[in-house]
């Protein structure tokens, strides 16, 4: 049995509330424990975004299941206890199975709030190009906005594609911002990230393991399951991405776990985004057996890096526990998250997860979530 430390995804799409029927807290960190996760940071393009504090403080509520209790608290002391990596130990009717953090959207709007929820969330979160939700910034007076508010030591992270990019790393230059780059898909994005890291920016960068596992190629086969933001890209692009981790230019590995029923995903034009919580870490273990990764490549890019940079909490006696040697198949296993499918399906693997420990806790094994739910709402390290 191979022993790794609880592994963070800082890019997750819970869908609630507005669309819990693709995801919700309880289905979403379910997937999150099963896929070796404990704990996951939750993206604010929501049909109802995270862009005031009232929106923020709704999703902790609905999280924490404890929605009097936490309004009740806050509307006493204005603010969290921060003498407490973790705010409350009363997770009887918690709805979350692993951790969960926040991130804040970036709009003209939400810029009033961020000193009042800079201490609440782990990041802000830019959209500087199409995706889902409505969180889309492209008026340049805006962005310098954005960019100038948000505090230089918090982690700003973006959507920026291809030429946007660009566009993102000067804006973060100009206004000394720590900036991460979110879903890196292309040989150029690598190349431009290189260098800025190069010149001294404080710049981070995360891949998916769509984009490292699929290409363009794949999407004629998956047809609209295969639809993402961004794109599925060429061989070509896929192996820079390799290459950027194997020089250290990557550091992160995020699933970007974005749920559509499959009703959606049969709608013209389709949603873009795929379920990826509880494929990453098989595909990554796979990638050790073909000797791409090592353990510690793994341990770097799914936890140490994370917590480094978005300033998480960790505990030592949280854990997860696989077996290296058993292959399997990725589908017709059952899968947890509500949307109920994965572009992986079929895939050939080694390396299956046996059991998952959150604080000393027993939370998953040999294919079952154990009960209660003992996930907490985490905030940034003090």
């Amino acid at each position: 049995m191979l022993t790794l430390p609880g592994l963070i995804d800082t890019h997750v799409h819970l869908r609630e509330p507005g669309a819990i029927q693709k995801e919700d807290f309880e289905t979403g960190t379910k997937a999150a424990i099963a896929g070796g996760f404990t704990t996951v940071l939750d993206m604010p393009n929501n049909p109802e975004p995270t862009i005031t504090p009232e929106a923020l403080e709704k999703k902790i509520d609905l999280a924490r299941g404890h929605p009097v209790l936490d309004r009740t608290y806050l509307s006493i002391t204005g603010s969290i206890n921060m003498d407490s990596r973790f705010r409350g130990n009363d997770n009887r009717n918690s709805r979350i199975y692993s951790d969960v953090g926040f991130h804040f959207g970036g709009t003209l709007e939400s810029s009033r709030y961020f000193q009042q929820v800079k201490d609440k969330v782990f990041a802000l979160k830019v959209y500087m190009n199409h995706t889902t939700g409505t969180l889309l910034q492209e008026d340049p007076q805006i962005l310098q906005t954005i960019f100038a508010t948000w505090p230089k030591d918090k982690v700003l992270m973006v959507h920026a594609e291809g030429e946007t990019l660009k566009k993102a790393i000067q804006l973060a230059k100009t206004n000394s911002n720590k900036i991460h780059i979110c879903h890196v898909s292309q040989a150029s994005e690598i190349s431009i990230i290189r260098q800025a890291k190069e010149s001294g920016m404080s710049i981070t960068c995360e891949v998916t393991c769509h984009h490292l596992f699929l290409t363009e190629e794949d999407v004629k086969r998956l047809g609209p399951y295969g639809m993402m933001r961004p794109p599925l890209a060429t061989n070509e692009d896929q192996e820079a991405l390799w290459d950027g981790i194997n020089d250290g230019i990557v550091d992160t590995i995020a699933s970007d776990h974005a749920p559509h029923t499959k009703e959606e995903k049969s709608q013209i034009p389709p949603p873009f985004g795929v379920p990826g919580l509880e494929t990453s870490l098989p595909l990554l273990l796979t990638a050790v057996s073909e000797g791409k990764l090592t353990v510690e490549d793994v341990i770097r890019l799914c936890h140490t890096n994370p917590a480094k940079i978005f300033n998480i909490p960790t505990d030592e006696s949280t854990k997860v526990e696989v077996d290296e040697s058993i292959p399997y198949t990725l589908y017709p296993i059952p899968l947890f998250t509500k949307c109920g499918w994965s572009p992986f399906a079929g895939r050939k693997v080694k390396g299956k997860i046996k059991q998952v420990v959150l604080r000393g806790h027993v939370v998953y094994r040999d294919g079952e979530i154990l009960e209660p739910a003992q996930g907490q709402i985490i905030y940034p390290s003090v």
